[in-house]
């Protein structure tokens, strides 16, 4: 059966699922949903994410969506992914469900909402929300803590204290990934000082190399062209209060 994925590349769940295929030989259709131009809001990509989000899979008659999900169900149907990224284990499942369920209410919502309020926003159209991005970097922050203090170990130089990385790794170090889009000094200050998440993000990256970097080349233009649209509303803005 054919496998179709249904990405946004700037979109840390996609590069989660794309680096999982390319690194684990699963050969796939990509099909780019830009969200940017809200490609996802289309009547045919509703027909395979009612949700209207990415990423979303179709393999034959089959359709997913959710990026954990679809991690542990390519994880499952297809021969040949080593064990260590979704262990035949339960109890090493159940732990790897734990930190999945974690994410998505904590370093997820997080930086998502910090990100996109203080930056994407704007490439959407819409207006920045400084308050809720400050709320956002706070979730942020505790969770980054969370992460070094917690999910990462001492027995081990990946989550849970695994020698080899579980679709976790992939899942939250492309979310920390995310933070190469807001301007270096705030990167630097919220994630310098967490000496053992840079050195677990580029365990992960050495791990799925070269897919993993491969896949996050993109972050480094997107940066610029985000920054140049901020500091044009941050320009309009100040002519507007200079005016009235």
């Amino acid at each position: 059966m054919a496998l179709k994925l249904y990405v946004d590349r700037l979109s840390q769940p996609s590069r989660a699922v794309l680096t999982f295929c390319k690194v684990n030989g699963i050969d796939f259709e990509e099909v780019k949903i830009q969200l940017a131009k809200g490609q996802n809001y289309s009547p045919e990509y509703a027909e395979v994410n009612p949700m209207k989000e990415v990423p979303a899979l179709v393999h034959g008659d089959f359709k997913l969506f959710e990026s954990h999900a679809m991690l542990i169900y390519l994880a499952s149907a297809f021969s040949g992914v080593a064990d260590h990224w979704y262990p035949a284990d339960l109890q090493k499942r159940a732990q790897i469900h734990s930190v999945l369920d974690w994410h998505h209410s904590n370093l997820r919502r997080g930086s998502a909402t910090y990100i996109f309020n203080s930056l994407i926003a704007l490439a959407l159209g819409r207006p920045l929300n400084l308050e809720k991005a400050a709320e956002g970097e706070k979730i942020l922050i505790a969770s980054l803590a969370k992460i070094e203090s917690f999910w990462l170990r001492d027995d081990g130089p990946f989550l849970l204290g695994n020698s080899q990385p579980s679709i976790a790794d992939l899942s939250l170090a492309c979310e920390v990934m995310q933070l190469e889009l807001v301007e270096t000094k705030d990167r630097d200050r919220i994630l310098s000082h967490h000496k053992r998440i840079l050195k677990w993000v580029e365990d992960t990256k050495s791990a799925a190399a070269p897919h993993f970097e491969e896949l996050h080349s993109l972050m480094s233009p997107a940066k610029e062209k985000l920054l140049s649209l901020k500091s044009l509303a941050t320009k309009e803005a100040e002519s507007h209060g200079k005016l009235a």
